[in-house]
């Protein structure tokens, strides 16, 4: 098949477009070759700071095909019929009438895809979606920068066609095949009339056209000089730090054509300040690589990625470098040195000009709904009351600092560091800084009782505050990154191995809510209204884990059968009765009781259809054969054995005694009628089903386990 390449070469493109930008490139050329067929496994997409290009294997004309137009009905209006002929070219005598209708059949001819190719493409880069464009010179072409070469060639040979739009367009680029290598280092036009010659046309004149061999050139780039220098791009076993450099190395690679990397070093006189105010400076401002000497304290040196192979070896480029990170850590020390003169304590105050949300108040109203869960939540976690509720006083003291407000994704960090400076106790400082954690499946979860209390308390908020508006998820949209504060809550409960009720937590946040807006004289807190959101949000936090669930293999809907069963908000509680059912449906035991209980739920369903429900404990006195008898007298005996064990929390032994009511309910199915023809018989026999089952409900609601393998062992 011919292979067509196509590349736009302008100016500097913006790194963040890019990508998008080539995908759209195939996108469009795709579409407008329709007709003919594209090899999707021999198409790709180039991208980089001055082109997007295309490359892709086509055939080679569209063949001749016979083509069949219905027209207007035989009798209509002469204009109606002199339009379509019009329409497709066709003289008076080519229609034929057929089935009532004028029918023009004729053969189209072979088109070649070249004349495909130029009679789309004007049109495509016309109308190309660029988030954002720009227009330049008398033309009404736009373009992201300035577009300076079209190079276009099928199988060799130029694809012709301009940009131009009339006489009058002043923009008259055409296509060509022509193309550039580097900026500085070989200026000027060169053909190619291939894939592989462009390649290597680019590369002999130090332009890298594929993004993933630059990207893979930065990384072994650093690799080699930290190497040399004994030096680690990560600090500890936390991955978020090489993360960053991970998203750093991806933007660098649409700022340079010719990865050079390079290192310069930090001056001395600012070595002092945070390694993550560095750090984040550094990655931020100027897109540099940040390193850790081997005993994990921050390295003076950093790393950055030049477009050019300097003549002194970058030793000017280094020293410019150098001077322009000065100038940037100079800020950052006056805002340190700044923000240090005003304790935390000062700063609450200022919180209340601080919008956290339009409908949710200030970020001071929201600490004091979080100091308020935090005096719940501290006792259950083992954290000291006071000094939990200092931590939740202080932790966004520092979102009025002018570090933060220079750097965002310092918040917590910096609010730690203050503390400190401003001698409040360890557990304080530390709480300040994790209480956002986790932010991410890779980070670590805070473990010391003062932050998880606090962090619990800030996503609890977070959930509570925006469910209570109706601002919920949506298929991918989560604006508010509701669905990490779920994660995150599961997370620090399971890994802490805490014993936490959200319920009474939802229900004193709503309380609170009410109360702080004075409506307490006026309006008592809805009880509807507040178990609405207790189940919503707790529902929402049980699907998280469910799906966390999902994706370590569990079986997920053993946890939706202990959730359906009720009265459940304990999420550790949960996960361990999860585990045992989990365990009892793969035991022996298991399956039998499993298909007894659906047996027993599917009457009841029928029947309750009919004059139900039948929540009423059965009368001994109407019992007329020995499986009633034999049934309700086991029911009676494991109800005593199981209230024993739940109390407990010994699920595993509970599930096990309930499958010993296998037996006398497979007697009771086989020799008694439950549909007996004496309404009192049957609706006692019913009861005695019901009972049966919420028995069992009391563990998990077994209606809720998918598939049908367990009938299947059963």
């Amino acid at each position: 098949m011919p292979e067509l390449l196509l590349e736009l070469l302008s100016e500097e493109i913006p790194a963040g477009m890019q990508a998008r930008a080539a995908e759209d490139l195939a996108r469009l050329v795709k579409e407008a070759l329709a007709p003919v067929k594209v090899d999707d496994n021999n198409t790709k997409g180039f991208y980089g700071p001055r082109r997007i290009a295309l490359v892709a294997e086509v055939d080679a004309a569209l063949p001749a095909q016979r083509i069949r137009e219905r027209g207007p009905r035989v009798g209509a209006p002469e204009a109606a019929v002199h339009g379509f002929l019009r329409k497709h070219g066709a003289t008076t005598a080519e229609p034929q009438p057929e089935g009532g209708y004028w029918v023009l059949e004729r053969t189209a001819p072979a088109v070649a895809t070249g004349t495909l190719i130029a009679a789309a493409l004007p049109g495509i880069l016309r109308r190309f979606p660029w988030p954002k464009s720009m227009r330049w010179g008398a033309s009404s072409f736009t373009w992201v920068r300035p577009l300076r070469r079209i190079l276009c060639v099928l199988d060799g040979a130029i694809v012709p066609f301009s940009l131009a739009e009339g006489e009058d367009d002043g923009y008259g680029l055409v296509s060509g095949n022509l193309t550039e290598g580097h900026r500085f280092h070989a200026p000027g036009a060169f053909p190619v009339t291939s894939r592989g010659e462009w390649e290597a046309g680019l590369r002999d004149r130090k332009v890298v056209a594929n993004v993933g061999e630059r990207r893979l050139r930065v990384y072994k780039g650093l690799a080699e000089i930290a190497a040399k220098r004994g030096l680690a791009i990560k600090a500890d076993s936390t991955e978020q730090i090489l993360g960053e450099h991970d998203r750093l190395i991806e933007e660098v690679a649409g700022f340079v054509e010719w990865p050079v990397v390079l290192m310069g070093k930090i001056d001395e006189s600012f070595m002092d300040l945070p390694p993550e105010v560095m750090r984040v400076t550094m990655r931020v401002n100027q897109r540099y690589f940040s390193f850790f000497n081997q005993d994990g304290s921050f390295s003076r040196h950093f790393a950055f990625v030049a477009n050019i192979e300097a003549a002194d070896g970058g030793a000017a480029i280094i020293a410019g470098n150098e001077r322009v990170l000065r100038a940037r850590l100079a800020d950052a020390r006056h805002f340190w040195d700044l923000d240090r003169r005003t304790g935390l304590e000062a700063r609450v105050p200022k919180l209340e000009h601080v919008t956290f949300h339009a409908r949710l108040g200030s970020q001071g109203a929201r600490v004091r709904r979080i100091v308020d869960l935090v005096r719940a939540i501290a006792p259950a976690v083992g954290a000291p009351p006071a000094l939990a509720e200092r931590a939740a006083v202080l932790a966004k003291a520092d979102l009025v600092s002018g570090m933060v407000g220079e750097f965002p994704e310092l918040q917590g960090v910096m609010g730690s560091y203050y503390a400190e400076n401003d001698g409040e106790p360890e557990s304080v400082a530390r709480a300040i800084r994790e209480h956002y954690a986790p932010k991410g499946p890779d980070d670590d979860v805070p473990t010391e009782a003062v932050s998880i209390a606090m962090a619990l308390a800030d996503k609890l908020d977070l959930l509570c505050g925006f469910f209570s508006i109706g601002e919920k998820p949506s298929g991918s949209a989560d604006p508010f990154g509701l669905r990490r504060a779920a994660l995150g809550i599961i997370r620090i409960v399971r890994e802490n191995a805490l014993r936490i009720n959200l319920v009474p937590l939802i229900e004193r946040w709503c309380a609170f809510v009410l109360l702080e807006r004075g409506e307490e004289r006026t309006v008592r807190p809805d009880a509807a209204a507040l178990e609405k959101l207790a189940e919503d949000v707790l529902a929402f936090v049980v699907e998280r884990q469910r799906i966390v669930l999902r994706a370590e293999g569990a079986r997920h809907d053993v946890l939706a059968a202990v959730f359906a069963a009720g009265d459940e908000d304990d999420l550790l509680r949960m996960l361990r009765r999860a585990e045992a059912l989990g365990d009892a449906l793969a035991s022996v035991q298991g399956p039998p009781l499993l298909v007894a209980y659906r047996r027993a739920a599917n009457i009841l369903r029928i029947e309750a259809r009919k004059d139900g429900p039948f929540h009423d404990r059965p009368d001994p006195a109407l019992f007329r054969q020995p499986e009633e008898k034999a049934l309700a007298e086991e029911l009676w005996g494991v109800q005593r054995e199981v209230d024993a064990l739940l109390a407990k929390e010994w699920f595993g032994p509970a599930l096990r005694r309930l499958a010993g009511l296998r037996r006398p309910l497979d007697a009771f199915f086989e020799r008694v009628t439950v549909n007996a023809p004496e309404p009192e018989l049957r609706r006692n026999r019913l009861y005695l089903l019901d009972n049966v089952r919420r028995m069992i409900d009391r563990v998990a609601d077994l209606s809720q386990i998918e598939g049908r393998e367990e009938e299947e062992r059963a």
